[in-house]
């Protein structure tokens, strides 16, 4: 008895000793509150948290351990917990000129002739321990002869399958368009984008095409025709529409939303955090009343900024935003499941419950491995919470971290360059951008072996299933919004082309090898049939439909076919394609130029634009 009464002491003596420390944190000079200021406690890993909209923090610690705050721009502060009230004025760093940052770092010969932008005053701690990309984009945006340090995923590029040996090709639809977006941004600085940069089918989704509209049940249409290879005559050319059921914005559920924004240092500056602001009070604007908007932030650490909050008090969400400033490491991981946590506290049934992630996906604090952060969103999607990412930030964008959030996330990827894009994804298309109508949305095609050599599927190396996933309601896909459209093209090989494309095997020594003749197949005239899955946004049973195509050997395809195919004729250009054949730029120009009757936005025209700028650097 006397131990366990020690024990317990003992044990009341620990939990008296943590207590709830709360304060306010501002700036000395002029009292004004350091939203996202750290605040975490020495010697502890993971321990930390951000300030809110008011400079305000909260943090569990024991008397006597020493709580560190720290600020970009500013003097960090170690202060001794002696209660639970803690308040702390912080002061600007102006110790080092920017001349003495430079040499301090001993990254670069650059005067201050070489940067643009303006320029927070870094701790000597500070600069010491930047890595050198890191301490150039927290000084400012430089020119582009300073190289890069993006990231791409590698992939092959898809190859022809036979149809006698392979009649089924099966992957998930992909809504994402950031690498559009993307490559338009490395033209405009008058560069080649790199290979991996490329995603033909993301190029291809990027525009609006005029497909039928769901008029039934199902949210889903599909379309499909068939035409000409432009960049292969000898072939044809199957494109594949879906369309998904439009929504009016008066009548979209009510949204939850959480806007997790990356605040660290690789984030300073105008195409970066500056860009996120502006972004993001154009959705703002239109917000509802019983639409809700939390904001949490990380950089060493994570935190809430601002509860959720009503979409009828515009003017708060703004000032929360602007009082968002950048410094610091990447904790991204902790950031997504602080996130999480709180779209499940505010969850709405029925609702719209959704992530929008803000960041050049630069995560190096926690979990930020492309394989950790997988795992760790294959567990939080289960939450019924989808994910929007958007990517912003010229110099280190992690492509390749971005798309696996997307990807496994039950979410869409897009890119912002400027203030355009932001307004397209997040005004023009706010439906197909927020609002979910379909999950798990996946396409298997079969091939007809008595009309079809061997196909090839353009694009979507990353989105490939095996067939047997079709069938899987476990195996998870692409999500399609209100009013969006996808679009694919097979090229297809006819059966008695001759082609290089097409290869062949020795007759197998251990089993017999025989070769069905035409009359053996099935009598149908059809060239291949679609067939598509989908899930409500709330349920876990899968529905199919079926369309089926026919190929009267015709060439009387529809103006966005053309254009689409200019499309992906450019991609493979870019990307230096095995099958581009012997098209030129002058092609894809006078293609695309043939199709400019669905053009209000004029998007399609920025898109010759682009490709005659292209032909000039391509040199």
């Amino acid at each position: 008895m006397l131990f366990l009464f020690s024990v317990v002491i003992s044990l009341c003596s620990v939990y008296a000793q943590t207590m709830k420390v709360q304060g306010i944190v501002t700036d000395a000079n002029n009292g004004s509150p350091l939203v996202g200021c750290n605040v975490t406690i020495e010697g502890k890993s993971g321990s930390g948290t951000v300030c809110d909209i008011d400079g305000k923090y909260t943090i569990m610690a024991a008397k006597g351990e020493i709580l560190r705050f720290s600020y970009i721009g500013y003097k960090q502060q170690k202060i001794e917990v002696k209660s639970g009230v803690l308040n702390v004025a912080m002061y600007p760093d102006e110790a080092l000129a920017l001349e003495e940052v430079i040499v301090e770092a001993g990254i670069i010969s650059r005067d201050k002739a070489g940067f643009t932008g303006t320029v927070s005053a870094l701790s000597q701690r500070e600069v010491k321990a930047a890595r050198k990309v890191d301490l150039v984009q927290a000084l400012g945006h430089i020119d582009p002869s300073f190289t890069t340090n993006e990231e791409y995923n590698t992939f092959k590029e898809n190859r022809f399958r036979t149809a006698l040996d392979e009649p089924l090709s099966t992957f998930s639809i992909d809504v994402d368009v950031a690498s559009y977006s993307n490559m338009r941004r490395y033209i405009n600085q008058g560069q080649m984008p790199q290979a991996d940069a490329i995603r033909v089918e993301e190029l291809i989704n990027y525009f609006s095409y005029d497909y039928e509209k769901p008029t039934g049940k199902d949210p889903v249409k599909i379309s499909a025709e068939v035409g000409n290879c432009p960049w292969n005559e000898k072939h044809r050319l199957v494109r594949i529409g879906l369309k998904a059921r439009e929504v009016a914005d008066d009548n979209l559920p009510a949204s939850n939303l959480v806007f997790l924004i990356d605040v660290s240092g690789s984030m300073y500056g105008p195409t970066r955090l500056e860009l996120v602001k502006s972004s993001l009070k154009l959705l703002i604007n239109n917000l509802r009343e019983k639409d809700r908007v939390a904001i949490v932030v990380y950089s060493g650490s994570a935190g809430e900024v601002l509860p959720s909050t009503s979409g009828s008090d515009k003017q708060k969400i703004r000032e929360a935003l602007d009082k968002l400033t950048a410094g610091g490491s990447t904790a991204g991981g902790a950031g997504i499941q602080l996130a999480y946590k709180i779209a499940k506290k505010n969850f709405i049934e029925k609702g719209n419950n959704r992530i929008i992630l803000c960041s050049d996906g630069d995560f190096n604090v926690g979990v930020s491995s492309k394989e950790g952060l997988e795992s760790l969103i294959e567990q939080e999607r289960k939450s019924g919470v989808f994910l929007t990412v958007l990517g912003y930030g010229m110099g280190n964008y992690k492509d390749n971290r971005m798309q696996v959030l997307a990807e496994k996330g039950n979410g869409n990827h897009a890119y912002i360059d400027n203030m355009q894009e932001a307004n397209k994804v997040l005004v023009s298309e706010f439906g197909g951008t927020i609002h979910t109508v379909a999950k798990d949305v996946k396409l298997q095609i079969e091939f007809n072996p008595a009309f079809t050599q061997a196909y090839r599927l353009v694009g979507y190396e990353s989105r490939l299933l095996n067939k047997e996933d079709f069938n899987d309601d476990t195996k998870d896909a692409g999500e399609m919004g209100a009013g969006h459209a996808v679009t694919a093209f097979y090229e297809v090989v006819p059966v008695g082309v001759e082609s290089n494309f097409v290869g062949s095997v020795d007759d197998l020594k251990y089993q017999k090898t025989t070769k069905k003749a035409k009359a053996t197949f099935s009598d149908s005239n059809e060239l291949l049939t679609i067939k598509l899955r989908y899930k409500q946004p709330d349920g876990t049973t899968s529905k199919k439909i079926e369309l089926p195509l026919i190929d009267k050997g015709k060439n009387n395809v529809s103006s966005d076919f053309r254009f689409a195919a200019s499309v992906a004729m450019y991609g493979q250009l870019l990307k230096k394609s095995d099958f581009k054949g012997n098209v030129t730029y002058e092609d894809v120009i006078a293609l695309a130029k043939t199709a400019l009757n669905n053009d209000e936005q004029g998007y399609r025209r920025e898109f010759i634009r682009l490709v005659e700028a292209t032909k000039g650097l391509d040199k």
